[in-house]
C-alpha cells in the first residue's frame, strides 16, 4: 500500500522547505565569499553539510511519514466505520434494485429480518417500491414508511459506487457491488411527530349545517296542538345526536341548525352512515308527511371561514340532490351518505314562482338567450329548450336552441319547427352557438347540470351568465358558475319544471301547439308514459299543456317503434342475466339504430316488469363508449350506484358512460360495484 501513497498539497510543500532553504544558504555563501574568501570557504562547508543532512532527512523521513499517515488513515477509517455502524440514525446501503447490501446496527434493529431485506427492502417497508427508488439525477427521495408501530421519514439518494470503494472491505460490499451506483438510505423516527399531527388534526374543529328539508309541509300535515310536540321530538333527537359527538349546536332558525365538533368524531359519523337521518325520519305522531333532514359538513381547510363556506356548499349540494342525506365537502372532494329514498313531492309552488321571477329578470337584462340541453338530446331536453325559447320570445328577446345533431328520438318534434312559423335560425349547431354567446347573451342549460354532458361544453366557459334548470340530482362536479340554479330532484322532468315556470312569467305568454307538444312529450318519455315519478304537479303541468293545444294522438303515433328496434329490444330481454337474483343486466346490441341510448332506456324500463327485479342495467356500445342505462322502482337507489361509476341521475332512473373498456369489462365493474355496495351496507340483499 506504501507505493500507492503520494504526498500532495501543503504537506508536500512543507517537506520541500529544507531543500528550498539550501538555495538561500548557497546565495549567502557566494556573497560572503565575495567579501572574504576565507569566510566564504567556511560558510560553504556548513552549507554543504546542511544540504547533505536535509537530503538524508528527506530520504529516510519520507518513508516513515508515509507509514504514519497510512496508520492514521486506517485508524480514522476504522473510527469512521465504527461511528457509522454505531450511529443512532438508522443507515443502510441498497443496490439500484432495492436489495439491502449493508445496514448499521440501528437499521438492523428496525428491520429485524435481514434476509428479507436482502431479497428486497420492500419486504420490510412496503412503501419503498421499485418505482419510488431514486435515480441519479433525481436528488433525494423522501418517503414516509412504517414498521410495526413506528413511523419513519426515509431519505434515499443514489450515489456513485466508487465513493465507497475505500470502505468496501469494512462494509463487506465487495461481493455485492456490481453496479456503478448504489442507494444510501437514512431513517428518521417521526412517530411522536405523527402522533402530534394526528392529535392536532383530531382536535381541529369542523363546521356543519343541518336543515329540516320539509318543515312547512310536515307542520301543515298535523293539527296545531301536536305541532310543538313534533318539533320538540325532532329537536330532542338532534340535540342528543350532537351530544354524542360532543358538538356545540345552535338553532339558527326554526328549521336550521349550526353545529361545531372535533374532527376526531367525523369518522364515527361516517361509519354510522349518519344514523340521525333514519332517526328523524322515523319520528311519527300521526303526521302524514315524513320529516327528513339534510346535513352539510365542511372539511379540508385551514381557516374557519373556509370551513363554513365548504359547509354551506355541502348543504346546498345535499338540498340540490333532493335532501334526506349528508354531504361532506372538502377542498376538492365530496362524500355522500343517505339519499336512498324517493324524494317527496312538494305541493307548494313558491319556489317555482321565485325562480320564474329571477329568470325573467335575467332574460330582460340580456339581448339574446341561448338554450342548450345535454348531448344526444332526448325529448325532455328538447322540450324544455323549446319552453325556454318561448319564454324568451314572449319577453321580446332573440332566442336560439343549440342542437348540433337532431337525433331520431326527437326528430318528430324537431320537424314541427322547420316551417314558416319559426325563424330559420331558431335551431343552431355548436359552431354557430359559439358565435352567439358573449357578455350580452344569457346561456340557459336544461335537463343537465354537468358541463361535460352538455351539447356544447365550450359554451359553459365562454358564457358570463348561466342559468341551470334540471331535475337530476346535483353532483359534486356540477356547473359552479351559474347565476341561477333551479334543481328539483322531485320533478318528473325538466319539461315539467319549465311548464311550471311558464305559468308565472306573465306578459301574456301563450304556448303554441308545437311547443306544448314538445314539453308534453318530454314529460311523457321521462315518466315512461306517466307511470314513474309522477305527482300532483306533474298532472297539473300536463293539464296546462293540454289547454295549450297538445294533440295526444299525434304524439303517440310519432313515438311508435319500428320493427327493427322492437326485435333488438326482444333479443336484449331474452339475453338478460339476473345477478344475485335481483339485478337484471343485459347488453343492447343496437348498432345502426337511430337512437341506441334511448332504446337502452326503454329496455331497462321493461326489465322492471319482471318479478323480483330490484334494478335493471342495460349496456350499449356507442361512439367508443359504454353507455349504462339504470332503472329501479323503489328498492334500490340507482343514482348512487351510477355515481360510483362516474354518472348520475335520479333515485330510480340514472346512467353512466365508461370509456376505454369493453361491454364485458363494464359488466364486471358493475357487478363489483354491486358487491361492494352490499358489503358496505348501502344496499341490502
Amino acid at each position: 500500500m506504501n507505493h500507492q501513497v503520494k504526498l500532495t498539497g501543503n504537506l508536500k510543500t512543507y517537506l520541500r522547505w529544507p531543500m528550498t532553504l539550501s538555495l538561500l544558504w548557497a546565495v549567502a555563501t557566494i556573497q560572503i565569499y565575495m567579501v572574504n574568501h576565507k569566510a566564504g570557504y567556511c560558510v560553504a562547508g556548513y552549507t554543504l553539510a546542511y544540504l547533505v543532512f536535509a537530503m538524508m532527512l528527506r530520504m529516510t523521513g519520507r518513508k516513515k511519514l508515509q507509514q504514519d499517515l497510512i496508520q492514521f488513515a486506517q485508524s480514522y477509517g476504522r473510527l469512521q466505520m465504527k461511528m457509522m455502524k454505531e450511529m443512532a440514525v438508522p443507515f443502510a446501503v441498497l443496490n439500484v434494485e432495492g436489495h439491502l447490501l449493508w445496514g448499521n446496527d440501528e437499521f438492523l434493529s428496525v428491520a429485524v429480518n435481514k434476509k428479507a431485506a436482502r431479497r428486497n427492502i420492500a419486504n420490510i417497508f412496503p412503501e419503498i417500491t421499485l418505482d419510488k427508488l431514486p435515480e441519479a439525477a433525481q436528488g433525494d427521495v423522501v418517503l414516509r414508511v412504517t414498521r410495526e408501530d413506528q413511523t419513519y421519514r426515509a431519505v434515499l439518494r443514489q450515489i456513485d459506487a466508487a465513493l465507497v470503494d475505500d470502505f468496501s472491505d469494512d462494509l463487506e460490499l465487495d461481493q455485492f457491488i456490481d453496479d456503478q451506483s448504489i442507494i444510501v438510505m437514512f431513517l428518521y423516527d417521526e412517530t411522536e411527530m405523527v402522533k402530534l399531527e394526528e392529535t392536532i388534526a383530531a382536535e381541529k374543529l369542523t363546521v356543519g349545517l343541518l336543515y329540516i328539508d320539509n318543515y312547512e309541509e310536515t307542520v301543515a300535515s298535523i293539527d296545531e296542538v301536536r305541532q310543538s310536540l313534533l318539533m320538540a321530538l325532532i329537536d330532542r333527537k338532534i340535540n342528543k345526536y350532537m351530544q354524542g359527538i360532543d358538538a356545540i349546536s345552535k338553532k339558527l332558525e326554526k328549521d336550521k341548525f349550526l353545529f361545531v365538533f372535533k374532527q376526531e368524531h367525523l369518522q364515527a359519523l361516517k361509519e354510522s352512515r349518519f344514523s340521525i337521518l333514519e332517526e328523524v325520519r322515523a319520528i311519527n305522531i300521526g303526521n302524514d308527511q315524513t320529516c327528513t333532514i339534510s346535513i352539510g359538513i365542511g372539511t379540508g381547510s385551514e381557516t374557519y371561514t373556509e370551513l363554513y363556506d365548504n359547509a354551506r356548499a355541502a348543504i346546498d349540494l345535499a338540498l340540490g340532490r333532493g335532501g334526506d342525506q349528508a354531504v361532506i365537502k372538502g377542498s376538492d372532494s365530496e362524500e355522500f351518505y343517505g339519499g336512498k329514498r324517493v324524494t317527496a313531492e312538494r305541493n307548494t309552488r313558491v319556489k317555482a314562482r321565485v325562480k320564474a321571477h329571477a329568470l325573467k329578470e335575467l332574460i330582460e337584462s340580456k339581448e339574446r338567450v341561448v338554450v342548450m340541453g345535454h348531448s344526444i338530446g332526448d325529448a325532455d331536453s328538447f322540450g324544455a329548450s323549446v319552453g325556454v325559447y318561448r319564454i324568451a320570445k314572449t319577453l321580446e328577446r332573440k332566442a336560439y336552441v343549440v342542437l348540433d345533431q337532431c337525433s331520431p328520438s326527437v326528430k318528430p318534434l324537431c320537424d314541427r319547427f322547420y316551417n314558416g312559423d319559426y325563424e330559420e335560425d331558431m335551431i343552431v349547431n355548436r359552431a354557430e352557438a359559439q358565435k352567439l354567446v358573449d357578455e350580452n347573451a344569457l346561456l340557459v342549460i336544461v335537463d343537465v347540470n354537468k358541463a361535460d354532458y352538455t351539447e356544447c361544453p365550450e359554451l359553459v366557459d365562454q358564457a358570463q351568465s348561466v342559468v341551470v334548470i334540471d331535475h337530476h340530482r346535483q353532483a359534486g362536479d356540477a356547473i359552479s358558475q351559474a347565476v341561477l340554479f333551479y334543481i328539483e330532484p322531485y320533478a318528473s322532468s325538466a319539461s315539467e319544471m319549465v311548464s311550471e315556470i311558464s305559468q308565472y312569467i306573465g306578459n301574456g305568454l301563450k304556448l303554441k301547439p308545437a311547443e306544448a307538444e314538445a314539453l308534453y312529450a318530454g314529460i311523457m318519455i321521462d315518466t315512461n308514459n306517466f307511470t314513474d315519478k309522477t305527482g300532483v304537479r306533474t298532472f297539473e303541468a300536463m293539464a296546462y299543456l293540454r289547454r295549450n293545444g297538445v294533440d295526444v294522438i299525434r304524439l303517440r303515433k310519432a313515438f311508435r317503434e319500428n320493427m327493427g328496434e322492437y326485435r333488438i329490444k326482444a333479443a336484449a330481454i331474452e339475453a338478460t342475466n339476473l345477478y344475485l337474483d335481483s339485478y337484471a343486466i343485459t347488453e343492447s346490441k343496437a348498432e345502426g339504430t337511430d337512437s341506441p341510448t334511448v332504446l337502452a332506456a326503454k329496455i331497462a324500463n321493461e326489465l322492471l316488469d319482471i318479478s323480483g327485479v330490484k334494478a335493471s342495467f342495460v349496456l350499449t356500445n356507442y361512439n367508443d363508449k359504454i353507455y349504462i342505462s339504470a332503472r329501479s322502482i323503489d328498492e334500490v337507489n340507482v343514482q348512487v350506484m351510477m355515481e360510483k361509476l362516474g354518472g348520475g341521475g335520479h333515485i330510480n332512473m340514472a346512467g353512466a358512460q365508461l370509456k376505454d373498456c369493453t361491454v364485458q369489462e363494464a359488466e364486471e365493474k358493475l357487478r363489483q360495484m354491486i358487491d361492494q355496495m352490499i358489503a358496505d351496507g348501502d344496499i341490502t340483499q
